[in-house]
């Protein structure tokens, strides 16, 4: 009986080259400009935001990936960015899950929020941060009363959601304007 004819080789098969990721320069540089002409409660340029944010949780040890979704955390929510960019965008999956995270849904009760910025790791760090530049006394002081009681029992509120005992404004999130 004759010998069966080997099989040709299979030829490899050529994978994408996956897209190279964002560089932390490039998210900020994104970001600066996804909100480009925004102003806070106070009429200061947005990106003051977001560089204190994401040099808060620089401050407190966090990550890359805790960083890029910091210059990002607003960018979903405030409509400065879509979902489907996040979705596609050229981020790893743990950051776009923080951003995903931080962006509040219309209507979404605080104690939701709360729960999944607990259940996302790597999302709480950068909400302290967050709350820290937002609770911070210097930026509150320059709004009204009403306004400034207001948003101090909504970030107070928030820190015990989230279980955060620390003092607003610690870390490096300090100065500036309130955002909302």
């Amino acid at each position: 009986m004759p010998e069966p004819e080997p099989m040709p080789e299979p030829e490899p098969m050529s994978m994408p080259e996956p897209e190279p990721l964002l560089t932390l320069p490039e998210v900020e540089a994104l970001a600066r400009a996804a909100h480009e002409g925004q102003t806070d409660k106070a009429g200061r340029p947005y990106a003051e935001h977001l560089a204190a944010v994401a040099g808060g949780v620089r401050a407190r040890g966090g990550d890359p990936e805790q960083i890029a979704a910091a210059w990002l955390h607003d960018a979903v929510e405030d409509d400065a960015l879509t979902r489907e960019w996040l979705a596609r965008a050229a981020l790893t999956a743990r950051t776009k899950a923080i951003v995903d995270a931080l962006t509040k849904r219309p209507a979404e009760e605080p104690a939701a929020y709360a729960r999944r910025i607990l259940t996302t790791p790597g999302a709480r760090l950068v909400k302290e941060a967050d709350l820290a530049h937002n609770a911070d006394p210097r930026r509150l002081a320059v709004l009204d009363g009403p306004t400034r009681r207001r948003l101090t029992e909504k970030y107070a509120g928030m820190r015990a959601l989230l279980g955060l005992e620390r003092e607003a404004g610690e870390a490096g999130c300090g100065g500036g304007t309130p955002r909302r």
